[in-house]
This record gives structure tokens, sequence and C-alpha cells, in this order.
């Protein structure tokens, strides 16, 4: 326990210093997006990993909270206005989605996920009124809470850090929780779970508005980093690589989504400058973990850390009792 203290102190102290010994403002910016990620993947991975429930469509939502953000900036409303406007949209349209997808789990969740997020691409394509199609979204300012301007990248990567603890420590809490008792519960045996009285589908839809919070958290510093939005960040290729960034990660657990969302982002925003076939890469890398850590990163060096100790002490063992070890 101690040592899993000690490391997450470090990785705390790394991330709480990054902008002040990673002086390339590329770098901090790809920090920022390995955060905000890293709170999407969250959403996912409650569903994923807790419950048992793979989405195809949360890049939707994610869109539904960036498209929001921007379309009410460019109507003239206030930063504070427009992200609360954001967040109850994109409730509304979680709630929305996990009415319908809930009707059933399995195949039949992944599909319907899957169709809802392709409505809301083709949505965002063709609601040119709204959308601004092809063109997407400008935004041209960066909120400045407290009076603190948000336009540097250390700026914002210290915000986005802020709110990546906040979703961090409340994933923590949820996880402990006997709600997260009770989500894991219905993965795992919801035939028991409703012989004993929960409400099996009620427990899911709960999950599923936390879910859709933390990806609409997440959408809304997604069009903050960018200062736009279109399209293509609704595509079924968003939905996958989230998915993709939980399994390579591990799957309920807190930090494999984080450690996910780094590979990804770091293969797409720094690899892809070097190597011209990096998907090529990013599929065979997924390929590895699947075969040799299909836990997930995580999990899987635990594992291996784990046997390799046993091994370690195994033969350090005989070598000890032949050089005449104190006696059993």
């Amino acid at each position: 326990m101690n040592k899993k203290l000690v490391a997450l102190g470090i990785a705390f102290l790394v991330l709480a210093t990054l902008p002040l010994w990673l002086t390339q403002i590329y770098y901090v910016n790809v920090a920022s997006q390995i955060l905000f990620y890293a709170i999407f993947a969250f959403g996912v991975n409650l569903l994923l990993g807790y419950a048992g429930l793979v989405s195809l469509g949360h890049a939707g939502l994610f869109g539904i909270a960036s498209y929001a953000t921007a379309y009410m900036l460019a109507a003239g409303a206030s930063h504070t206005l427009s992200i609360v406007g954001a967040l109850v949209i994109g409730l509304l349209s979680t709630a929305i989605f996990a009415a319908l997808s809930l009707r059933t789990t399995g195949i039949g969740f992944i599909m319907i996920t899957l169709a809802l997020g392709e409505i809301l691409w083709g949505l965002a394509y063709r609601w040119i009124s709204v959308t601004n199609g092809d063109n997407g979204i400008n935004v041209h300012t960066r909120p400045a809470p407290f009076g603190i301007s948000l336009a540097s990248a250390s700026s914002f990567y210290y915000t986005t850090f802020i709110i990546f603890l906040i979703a961090l420590g409340a994933m923590a809490i949820f996880v402990r929780s006997p709600f997260g008792a009770a989500l894991k519960g219905t993965r795992d045996q919801p035939r028991r779970m409703t012989a004993l009285g929960y409400h099996v589908w009620m427990i899911r839809f709960w999950a599923c508005m936390l879910s859709g919070l933390l990806t609409c958290v997440a959408g809304i510093l997604f069009v903050y980093y960018n200062q736009f939005i279109s399209p293509q960040t609704l595509a079924l290729t968003s939905s996958a690589e989230v998915v993709l960034m939980v399994i390579s990660g591990g799957p309920a657990t807190l930090i494999g989504p984080i450690v996910g969302s780094a590979l990804v982002v770091v293969v797409k925003s720094v690899v892809s400058g070097y190597i011209t076939r990096w998907n090529f890469l990013l599929g065979a890398i997924f390929v590895a973990i699947v075969i040799l850590m299909p836990e997930g990163l995580v999990p899987g060096t635990a594992r291996l850390w784990k046997l390799g100790w046993r091994k370690t002490m195994a033969r350090r063992r005989p070598n000890v009792l032949k050089a005449g070890g104190p006696p059993a």
C-alpha cells in the first residue's frame, strides 16, 4: 500500500510541475489532451469496465456538449452560461441516450449506441443552421475563471489538471461506494441482483448519467482546447478510440484509462510526426496488448511484476539455505 501511495505521489508531483520542466508549448498541449481524454475514458470505463456495457456512441454525447458550448458562445452567451447550458443539454441527451440503449444489453446495446452515435454524426453534418456543417464552429476566446486567463498553454493545462483530479476523485469514491458495488453486481449477476430486490435498469441508468456527465465535461474542455468543433469529432472512430483507450489501459481500473489515453494521444500527436503509418503502429500495439496482456496494461504490468518478484525470491531462497541461513 505504501508503494502505491509513493507511486501516486510521484505521478502527482510530475503532473503538477509539468509546465515548469516541459518548456515546449506543444508538449504541454499534448499533456492537456491526455488529461481531458482521460476524463472521457473515465466515462466510457464506468460503463465498459464496471457495468459491462460497451458503448460505441459516446462520441455523440461528447460532441453534443462541444457543439452546445460553441453554439451558445457564437450566439453571444457568456462562458459561464455556455458551460452550464452545455452540461444541461448534455445530461438531457444522455438521459434519452440511456433510455433508448438500455432496452437491451450485450450486442444489442452496442448496436443501439452505434446507431445513436451515427444519427448524431449525421445531424452534425446536415443541420447546417446549427452546426455550420463541414465548416464547423469557431470559439474565439477562452474563459477567465477568477480573473485568470486560460489563453496560455500552461494556464489551460492547470485548469484541465484540476478538473482531471476532481474527476479522478469522483471515480475513486464511486468505485468504493455501495452504488459502485451494486453496478458491478449488475455486470456479474444481473438476475441475482434482481432477485435481491435491486432495480438493475435504474442502477444502469444512473451509471449512464454519471458517464455522460464525465463525457460532457471532457467535451467542453475539448472545444476550449481546440477552439473549434466539427462533425468529425462525433465520428465512429472517436468512440472506438476511447473504447480502445479503456481496453488497452485496463477496464474496471482507475489508472487504466489514464495510461490508455496517454498511449493513444502520444502516438497520434507525437509519434505521427516521425512515422507516416502511425495507424499501423497503433494497431500493432493494441494487438500486442490483447495477446500478451488481455486484462490491460496496468493489471498486466502488475501481474508480470508480481510474477517476476516471486521467481526472483524463489531463486534466492535456495541460495540462502545453501549458505547456512537461519533455520526454519
